[in-house]
């Protein structure tokens, strides 16, 4: 397995410890190049930098090199990754862990999973990998399901315009109850801002809120997640309703 070659990346950051935590879940088993943000970049969505240069550097922890850090985005990172920093095209693109679940709706908003989703989009496979918590993380929980995953995913030779989305539950593992392939739920943020005043009398405001479910069904990542469940979902990047166009199929908009 080590002829694999592997870009790792994230959005908390190339000095996030969930970085070095899949690292060390998979560096025995791949050829693994990170290149990640030089700083956090968390729900920043599918971002991309377009009128700012992009700027990398080598970076080093207690003088031991992590890898690349770039000054954009986590889908900025995978780009310039596939593109440029790479000898040869990677074979899969993992991204993560990443702190905190991305369940429901916040696929949309997260960069962990955007990072992974442009990695499709150029014709790599990707997995993006998130542990359910913000405190006291237990890697090493995550860092044997996410190398699991990734074995798996070896074994069953994902297509290239695969991505998988994994959930984590922050328990000891032997209390996970298992694994479940289940859909996206349906899901809002219901939006609370914070109004503040600086100290030369500006208003600011601070975006807070709470993820919303909004269906009943158990089958669902978010309700398996809380149910102490890995969860994994393929995503696709078609955003297409296709239920709408079937009904909208006899729209004539030039007519009178």
């Amino acid at each position: 397995m080590r002829d694999m070659n592997v870009v790792l990346s994230n959005d908390d950051g190339i000095y996030a410890p969930g970085i070095r935590a899949f690292y060390n879940a998979i560096k025995d088993l791949a050829n693994v190049q990170i290149v990640a943000p030089s700083e956090e970049q968390s729900a920043v969505g599918h971002a991309i930098t377009l009128f700012d240069p992009i700027k990398t550097k080598k970076a080093y922890k207690n003088g031991k090199l992590l890898g690349t850090a770039v000054s954009g985005t986590p889908a900025d990172c995978v780009k310039l990754a596939i593109c440029e920093l790479c000898e040869t095209p990677p074979d899969l693109v993992l991204s993560g862990i990443n702190l905190g679940a991305n369940t429901g709706i916040s696929v949309l908003y997260s960069g962990t999973v955007s990072a992974a989703t442009e990695a499709t989009i150029l014709g790599i496979p990707s997995i993006a990998v998130s542990l359910c918590t913000f405190t006291d993380p237990l890697w090493d929980t995550a860092e044997t399901i996410a190398r699991n995953v990734f074995k798996y995913a070896l074994e069953s030779k994902m297509p290239s315009d695969a991505l998988l989305n994994v959930n984590i539950p922050n328990l000891p593992l032997e209390e996970i109850k298992g694994t479940q392939i289940v859909p996206v739920a349906r899901s809002r943020f219901n939006e609370i801002f914070h109004k503040r005043t600086d100290p030369r009398g500006n208003l600011y405001y601070w975006l807070d809120g709470e993820l919303e479910i909004l269906e009943d069904r158990k089958e669902t990542d978010a309700h398996a997640l809380n149910e102490g469940y890995v969860t994994i979902t393929p995503i696709s990047f078609d955003l297409t309703n296709y239920a709408a166009m079937d009904k909208m199929r006899g729209w004539n908009v030039t007519g009178p």
